[in-house]
Formats: structure tokens, C-alpha cells, sequence
């Protein structure tokens, strides 16, 4: 059973920590042994005198304590396609769940020395030197001696040598090979035991549940199960999970065990009672209760196993913070960020942002060193200002209240730096939220730089330095950046869900994988976002400037929507106009808009500009006639006409113009087809 996600035997993790990165032909060494000990026959000894004669490949550590003890062999920094390759081709193969323990055990006897090896028997209580006389394979175990001269270190004073001999008479010197560490030897003949062990217990503290083996019994355990599991836990080892769904993973697995343990119990009292009573009739229902909770409780687990679904749960997770609403007193509370106040630098701050006017009345301010922990104090209606400086974070800006975040001074002055990759920079939930001169700086993230889950968010003079994808608007979120700079994405530089809405003015968006994704917005069950993308400079994107994600079944309507050219020349477009009037023009007028609003650049660049917009236009009417099409469809399927066809009563889009494309790898604009 596993004591939890990480538990990869605490004697070593230190050693772990420093070892963690192999090199290729090490790890060939490593796992050529076990070839050899599962396909050679047993009279083929040639190859693997040779290997021995070769000595070890395996590192070494000494146990840490006040005890002499000799050095054991380092397994636990194994990196994880040597993992995946050992259980994969070696010990579980295409075992059933309820095969594994025998699956495993014919691994053992293949690759394990029988006899003749010492170990360290570790548990949570004591360490103490033994010695390996035989092993019983069936049952993962090793019959053992105490080492001559015996040494041993306990947490209690009182156990003594009389004490383990007791201790070992009662376990019949049968010991769990996977509470064993192999002492090192630098002759290469204990390798393969050291390994192997190392194999079993891992997989016993980190992959197998005890309620594995009661899961439908198919041939395909590794897959379902191992895979998922093993990912899971080299992601969360570099750190490519949220801490907070770490946790989430690990609760729900010691729920999962108590409930499972409960279960256990119930259904062993039921089974040793043989009355009609009504105390089993009871028991009974506690007992379906219990496997309904234990099922819930897997399905959450396997959510967070799989390493596309995971992310899923987070969000969701995420964007459910609760505000925090306004504070009790009814005031409103700024925020003063800075790592050292002079007397000079506060007479500026009174003077240009906290009392700009005669005060009418009283303002609270509250100093911090760092900004999250400005941003953790906040209330609705609460502002906070990030003096010059250079701050580094650990920790995710969580902002589910409508506060604004300003720097105070020039943005490259004013630097937030993020650490650590598992988390996202900054979570937004709030109604409206304002950041506006800060530069935003990730290094080593897996998570994006900034995402608004609902409500608005403005990004105004800010400049964002990304190192995964940058700014997420998810569905039902609306996102305003302005006079921003982002780069550096290894994904989109900007990604833009259905049913949102998004407004890009006078921005650079540059040196990122895509410069702005448009997400599956064909999708009948959400609106087609609103996007206003004016006078930005996207360039020097490896793919396209912009990138639009449909479905196949776009592909699969392009027919039918070449047969309704006429109907599209009658589409109307938001262009221009006052934000209460929604003058609607034609696809030509919105072209030769796009066309007049290009004159304003260089002519040698004037062709490439207009193209992309233009074709940006065109993909999106078109996208959206076919969304129309197949909505028309599945409701005539099911007797039901539409009113009205006219799809730009939905109020699509607002516009796309003035904007340049250049060196993008792929072009301006580019779609792709899932």
C-alpha cells in the first residue's frame, strides 16, 4: 500500500536529490543485466562473467546516523523511462492485476541472488545490519540472519540486541525484500539484487494500491495503471504539477485507503455472520455507502493520474477561489510593496499616487516586502503598489477579488520574478482586475504566466517574459492587454478559449512557439469569442502569427459551405463604431477597412500586412458559418427551424485591423485540424 506519493524510501532521498541526472550509456549497463537474466539460458554465463569482471556501475551512499554502517548500493535516483522499461518489458509485461505478485516473483528468481548478500533493514523505527540466507520468491520476502558484529540504531533507547532476536523469532527471519538495502560491492555481482529489489520497492510504496487487484481483472494493468502512476510521480520529482493538486492527489489517497481499510473490516464481519439481523442489514448499507465513496474516490485519483485530464481538474480546482468580498469596515486598503522604504521615496509615493489631492478623508496603508503577501491580504476595491525593485516569488498570485495591481515607476524597474514550476504566475477570478506596469518574469515553469478563469482582467504597459505558454483567456473571460510586450512562450504566446472575449491593442507578441491561438470554437455548446486584435505587431513567431484550432468535422462541411458563397458575401462584421451603436458591414467593406488601415505602415511590408489580416477575417466568418451549419443540422435532425439564420445576431466579432506580421516561420495565419 503506499504511504504516500513520494515516499521513494526515506534512507536515501538526500542521495537522491544529488544523483537525479544519469547519462545514456549508464543506463544501457544498468538494464542490460536484466535482459540478460530473463532471455539468456542458464548455461550461457560468458556474457555476464564478463559484465561482473567489469565491476559495479551503481553509485554508493552511507546511511546517515551515528552508526558505522557500510556503504549501500544508490538506486533511488533512477531516472524514469529506467523505471518504465524494468516494469514494461522485464516484470509486469501484460500481467493482470491479480497476476502482478507472480509476474513478480519470476522476475526475481531470474535476476535475484538466492544467498550470500547483506542488507540493511530499515524501517521507521531502527536500522540494523543482516545477513540474506535464501529468499522466498512467492512471497517477496528474505529468510535472514543478524551480521557479524551486529550494529543496529534505534529511536528507542531500550531496544536492544535480545529485543531484534525476538523481534526477528516472530517474524520467522522472514523480512519484505522492499524494506531490505543492499550493501555495496564494487564487483558488479550484487547489481542486478540491488536493482531488482530497488524495482519491487518503489513499485509497492508509489504504484500499487491495495484495491488494485479488485479492479476489473484485464490485460492491460501497466497501461491502466503503472504508466499513469509512474508519470504522476517523476512530474510532481521536477516539479511539474501544482503544489496544490499534490496535495488534492495525496488526501484523496489517504481517504481512499481509511475508506478501503473500512471496507475491509465491514465486509469481513458480514462474511463471519451468518444471522438474518437487522444489525447486518445496516452494515450492509454502510458497506455500499462505503464502496460508493470508494469509487468516487479512485475516479478523482485517476483524474489526477492522467497527464492530460490533470490539468483539467486543476483548473476547475482553480477557478473556484472565493472572494474574499469587501472588507468588514467597508474601507479600502493600499498596499505598499517594497523591499527598503526611504524617507525620499515615500514623499514620492504621498505625493504621485496616495495623495495626489487634499485627502477628504483617511487612507489605511499597509507595507510588505513581497507582492504576494500584499496580494493574499487583499479586499474587494483594494490597490496595491509595487515600488522599483527586483521581487522573486514562490507561490501562485491567486486574485479572485477586483483589486488593481500598479507598478510605481518604470516597467523594466519593477521586475516580479517566479520560481518554482508547478504553479501558475498569476490566477485571475476577479470581476475586474487591473495590472499595469510590471514586468512579469518566469524561469523553469511548466505553467503559464497568466490566466483569467472569469471576470476581466486589463493588462496595461506590462511586459511579460513567458516560459511555457502566456496568457490563457478561458471561456466566459474577458482579457484587455495594451501597450504590453510578450514573449519567450515555448507554446502560444496568447490562447483564447471559446465563449470568451478578447481585446488586443498596440501590443508586441513575439519570439514564441504560436503568437496567438484561437481555440475549438466550433464547439455548438459555447459562443464564438470576441476578438478585437488592432494595431499589434506579432513577428518572429517559430510558427504562425495567428493559429485557429477546429475540429475535423470543419473539413468535413468545407463543401457545403463553398455552395453558400452568395450567403457568406452577406455576412455582417463589427468593425468600428461607439461602443452603444454596432454598425455591421459587409466581409468586403471589412477587407478594404483592413486594406485602409495598412496604408498607415512601410509599402514594402503592405502585402504581407493586409494578407494576414485578411485572411484572419476570412477563416473567422467562414469558422463561424459553419458552426451555424452544423447547429442548423443536429436541430433539423430533431424537427426544430431556426428563425433566424442570420449568425451575426449573435454579435461575433469586433475587429481585426492595423496589425503587422513579420518573419513569422509559418506565415501570419495557419489552422490545424483535431
Amino acid at each position: 500500500m503506499a504511504d504516500g506519493l513520494l515516499a521513494g524510501g526515506g534512507l536515501a532521498s538526500e542521495a537522491m536529490a544529488r544523483d537525479h541526472e544519469r547519462t545514456g550509456w549508464a543506463v544501457e549497463e544498468e538494464l542490460a543485466p536484466f535482459g540478460k537474466g530473463l532471455f539468456e539460458d542458464e548455461d550461457s554465463c560468458s556474457d555476464c562473467s564478463n559484465y561482473d569482471k567489469a565491476g559495479t556501475s551503481l553509485q554508493s551512499f552511507v546511511p546517515e546516523g551515528k552508526t558505522n554502517f557500510p556503504e549501500m548500493f544508490q538506486t533511488s535516483h533512477l531516472l524514469f523511462y529506467e523505471r518504465f522499461r524494468a516494469y514494461q518489458d522485464y516484470i509486469l509485461a501484460d500481467c493482470k492485476a491479480s497476476e502482478v505478485k507472480e509476474f513478480t516473483a519470476e522476475f526475481l528468481e531470474k535476476v535475484l541472488e538466492p544467498s550470500g548478500w547483506r542488507a540493511l533493514w530499515h524501517t521507521n523505527v531502527f536500522k540494523v545490519l543482516v545477513e540474506v540466507t535464501d529468499v522466498d520468491f512467492a512471497a517477496l520476502k528474505a529468510v535472514v540472519r543478524l551480521a557479524d558484529p551486529y550494529l543496529c540504531e534505534s529511536q528507542v533507547s531500550t531496544f536492544t540486541l535480545e529485543c531484534m532476536k525476538e523481534l526477528l523469532d516472530l517474524k520467522e527471519h522472514q523480512l519484505p525484500l522492499q524494506e531490505l538495502w543492499v550493501v555495496f560491492d564494487d564487483s558488479g555481482v550484487f547489481d542486478q539484487t540491488a536493482l531488482a529489489i530497488e524495482h519491487i520497492r518503489f513499485f509497492y510504496q508509489n504504484i500499487w494500491r491495495s484495491w488494485d487487484e479488485e479492479e476489473e481483472d484485464e490485460y492491460d494493468y501497466f497501461v491502466r495503471c503503472v504508466e499513469p502512476r509512474l508519470r504522476l510521480h517523476y512530474d510532481i520529482l521536477e516539479d511539474r504539477v501544482p503544489s496544490g493538486l499534490i496535495v488534492d492527489y495525496q488526501n484523496l489517497l489517504t481517504q481512499c485507503e481509511e475508506s478501503y481499510r473500512k471496507f475491509l473490516n465491514l465486509r469481513s464481519s458480514l462474511s463471519n455472520c451468518n444471522s438474518d439481523s437487522e444489525q447486518e442489514n445496516i452494515s450492509m448499507v454502510e458497506g455500499l455507502k462505503l464502496y460508493s465513496e470508494i469509487e468516487q474516490l479512485k475516479q478523482k485519483l485517476k483524474l489526477i493520474e492522467n497527464p492530460l485530464l490533470r490539468y483539467v481538474f486543476g483548473y476547475q480546482k482553480n477557478s473556484n477561489i472565493q472572494a474574499k468580498g469587501i472588507r468588514p469596515n467597508g474601507q479600502k486598503v493600499t498596499h505598499v510593496v517594497s523591499s527598503t522604504m526611504t524617507t525620499g521615496l515615500l514623499q514620492s509615493l504621498l505625493r504621485d499616487k496616495l495623495c495626489p489631492e487634499p485627502c477628504k478623508e483617511e487612507i489605511e496603508i499597509q507595507f510588505h516586502s513581497d507582492p504576494l503577501s500584499a496580494i493574499n491580504t487583499c479586499y474587494e476595491g483594494d490597490t496595491v503598489v509595487v515600488c522599483p525593485g527586483h521581487y522573486v516569488v514562490h507561490g501562485t498570485f491567486s486574485i479572485a477579488d477586483s483589486i488593481e495591481l500598479e507598478g510605481y515607476g518604470l516597467t523594466d524597474d519593477i521586475v516580479i520574478e517566479k520560481r518554482g514550476k508547478g504553479d501558475t504566475f498569476v490566477d485571475c477570478t476577479g470581476a475586474d482586475i487591473k495590472i499595469s506596469s510590471i514586468k512579469f518574469v518566469q524561469h523553469g515553469a511548466v505553467e503559464g504566466i497568466l490566466i483569467i478563469h472569469r471576470g476581466k482582467t486589463t493588462l496595461e504597459n506590462c511586459v511579460l517574459q513567458c516560459e511555457t505558454t502566456g496568457v490563457t483567456v478561458r471561456t466566459s473571460a474577458e482579457f484587455l492587454m495594451k501597450n504590453s510586450d510578450l514573449y519567450g512562450a515555448k507554446g502560444a504566446g496568447i490562447e483564447i478559449y471559446p465563449g470568451s472575449k478578447c481585446t488586443l491593442s498596440d501590443n508586441g507578441i513575439h519570439h514564441c512557439k504560436e503568437g496567438i491561438l484561437i481555440k475549438d470554437f466550433l464547439d455548438e455548446h459555447y459562443d464564438i469569442p470576441k476578438i478585437s486584435m488592432v494595431s499589434n505587431v506579432i513577428h518572429n513567431n517559430e510558427g504562425y502569427g495567428v493559429v485557429l484550432v477546429k475540429p475535423t468535422i470543419f473539413s468535413d462541411l468545407q463543401e457545403n459551405a463553398q455552395d453558400e458563397t452568395e450567403e457568406n458575401k452577406a455576412l455582417k462584421v463589427q468593425t468600428s463604431g461607439e461602443a452603444d451603436v454596432a454598425e455591421r458591414v459587409d466581409l468586403e467593406e471589412l477587407i478594404e477597412c483592413a486594406t485602409g488601415k495598412m496604408e498607415l505602415y512601410a509599402r514594402a511590408d503592405l502585402s504581407e500586412q493586409v494578407e494576414g489580416n485578411c485572411e484572419i477575417v476570412n477563416e473567422l466568418v467562414a469558422a463561424s458559418t459553419q458552426k451555424g451549419q452544423l447547429k442548423k443540422k443536429r436541430l433539423s435532425e430533431l424537427g426544430i427551424t431556426l428563425a433566424d439564420d442570420n449568425l451575426m445576431s449573435q454579435e461575433m466579432f469586433v475587429s481585426i485591423v492595423g496589425n503587422q506580421f513579420k518573419w513569422n516561420g509559418k506565415g501570419s495565419f495557419g489552422t490545424f485540424l483535431f
